[in-house]
């Protein structure tokens, strides 16, 4: 940062505190640029120097770090990322707010660019996405290029830029909650009023898969309990053969002891002697608990025993009954229960088919109604954008007659077009260059430098009712020449009283005019193409100047020449 020692003695008269303002731009590997600090000041600062030393890589670094889009071609040949930063200083109260971002009387953007694709953000050391960057930039600074002259002659823009300037927004919300209700209420209709032999078919396949599901008396977790028996029948004569085994074991046959048997043998043996020594009471006593263990075990065999009573054909019934829920879920839903709620959509929309017409009744009374609200709501819109339009008219004119046009005519033609997202106004910008011609679009009359003006105006006026500090102009002075350039010069001088301007030109007139003169040079070292920018002293200035005027082999001519133009931007500026 530069030091109080370097205050500009321009400074103080010119910073508007009620703006933000840019301080300091650092740029390391951008295109040709290995490493630049740039100190813009209060005012109107003018960035010049011969086409492809870098002028516009300046604009790109700040777009970057603003979190406009960036491609990794930015970076620097050899480099592995490229990196911006940027201060800005008396940063409004709350303009970050909403971001997360604390107040402080400067704020630090950073970004890192990566070969790989990655994006590192920052704002006061605190990461951010580059959408959360790319927002608060937007509130900082407003970049006008020179495509921005082409925008305007895209008519669709037309009344993108009026509802800019009208901030209506309660209007405009007000009719799109209405318009999206009306759509929605057609394509009700829409869906409703589909082709009668179309209707008929989906009938006929709703009441088709109705009758199938319904004839499938489906009960919910049926599938499962399906498998479950499945498998024992399956397996049935394996079960029924261990548990008879068991059932022989334990109890025993005709003409064999069971192991309860045997068991009760041995405890009657012991039970004579138990009362002569603890050790066989003891012995006793745990056949007792052995015993009842196992006759509890051995009547759970005999209930399983008892559960294995198939009826003939049970087996081929249910196997049939789980082929027939395998054949619906590949039509209806993996599971019973996603079967059961596809039967109730279609009888569902069957019963809203069938009472089509009663619905579709209801639904045009709806429509209709829709319709006036909507209209009612597109009325009160167009009628504010046409109050707007009649201040935007004047406003503009009184810009571009400073713009040397005065001979110019402006106005904002409305033509009435069917409701859709915008409204019901078809929004067209017109204009006559010269005394007697009649009005026109601008497209068809507009030269570039005409082109260049108008849009310059149109920034001044919309910039005017933001809390944007700084306005970035990347040689919007293109087709611009002669008094014109003059004009649009004092133009710039004017706006930078109210909010800082930085300006990438090649007019010496609009160079003269900037209260702080960057040189963009680009030189060889060591073999390869670096860019250096650096701040113009008074005398450096009108060399400066001179080359843009005349080219590098001066004069005293072009030098007088080029004073001359200081000394009437130094005048002029003090009108101001």
């Amino acid at each position: 940062r530069r030091g109080a020692g370097h205050q500009h003695p321009n400074d103080a008269a010119l910073r508007r505190r009620e703006h933000n303002m840019l301080d300091l731009l650092h740029i390391e590997n951008i295109a040709i640029i290995e490493q630049a600090d740039i100190a813009f000041r209060p005012g109107f600062n003018a960035l010049t120097g011969e086409t492809g030393a870098g002028k516009s890589i300046v604009i790109d670094a700040l777009s970057a770090v603003l979190g406009q889009r960036a491609s990794r071609e930015l970076i620097r040949t050899g480099a592995d990322h490229a990196f911006v930063s940027a201060v800005f200083s008396h940063i409004p109260e709350g303009l970050g707010e909403d971001l997360g971002v604390a107040d402080a009387q400067e704020w630090l953007l950073q970004r890192e660019i990566y070969t790989d694709g990655k994006n590192v953000c920052r704002c006061n050391g605190r990461p951010m996405t580059v959408t959360q960057l790319r927002t608060l930039g937007s509130r900082l600074l407003n970049i006008h290029g020179q495509h921005d002259g082409q925008q305007l002659l895209d008519e669709t823009q037309h009344i993108v830029y009026l509802d800019q300037y009208g901030r209506y927004e309660p209007l405009q919300s007000a009719y799109s909650a209405q318009f999206s209700v009306l759509q929605d209420i057609r394509r009700k209709i829409s869906d409703l009023e589909m082709n009668e032999a179309e209707k008929e078919r989906r009938m006929d396949s709703l009441r088709f898969q109705i009758a199938e599901l319904e004839r499938a008396k489906l009960q919910p977790g049926e599938d499962e309990e399906l498998s479950e028996r499945r498998n024992l029948l399956r397996n049935s004569e394996k079960f029924i053969s261990a548990l008879q085994g068991a059932d022989f074991c334990l109890n025993g046959g005709d003409n064999d002891a069971g192991a309860l048997s045997l068991l009760r043998q041995a405890q009657e043996h012991l039970a004579s002697v138990r009362n002569l020594s603890d050790s066989f009471s003891e012995l006793h006593d745990r056949l007792e608990g052995i015993y009842s263990d196992l006759y509890d075990i051995a009547y759970t065999v005999q209930d399983k025993k008892d559960e294995f009573e198939f009826t003939p054909g049970e087996l081929d019934a249910v196997e049939g009954r789980c082929d027939l829920l395998y054949r619906l879920k590949k039509k209806y839903g993996a599971t019973v229960e996603q079967m059961l709620e596809y039967l109730d959509k279609c009888r569902q929309e069957l019963d809203e088919m069938t009472c089509a017409d009663d619905t579709l009744a209801h639904l045009k009374k709806q429509e209709e109604k829709a319709q006036r609200e909507v209209m009612a709501a597109a009325g009160e819109l167009s009628q504010q954008r046409k109050a707007v339009a009649k201040e935007l008219e004047q406003r503009i004119l009184t810009e571009l007659r400073e713009l040397n046009m005065g001979s110019i005519r402006f106005e904002v033609a409305f033509e009435e077009k069917k409701p859709d997202a915008s409204g019901i106004d078809e929004v067209r910008f017109l204009m006559s260059a010269n005394v007697g011609e009649d009005l026109r679009p601008i497209q068809k009359i507009a030269s570039g430098g005409e082109l260049a003006r108008i849009m310059l105006a149109m920034k001044n006026v919309f910039s005017s009712q933001e809390r944007i500090g700084t306005m970035v102009f990347d040689e919007v002075d293109t087709g611009v020449s002669g008094r014109a350039a003059q004009k649009v010069a004092e133009k710039m001088a004017r706006i930078s009283r109210e909010k800082q301007v930085l300006c990438v030109t090649h007019l010496p007139q609009i160079a003269a005019m900037a209260d702080t003169h960057f040189s963009v040079e680009k030189g060889v070292s060591d073999g390869r193409t670096f860019t250096k920018v650096q701040e113009l002293s008074r005398q450096q200035r009108r060399e400066e100047l001179a080359r843009l005027t005349g080219g590098e082999q001066l004069s005293q001519t072009m030098l007088d020449g080029a004073e001359e133009l200081l000394a009437a931007a130094e005048k002029f500026k003090k009108t101001v």
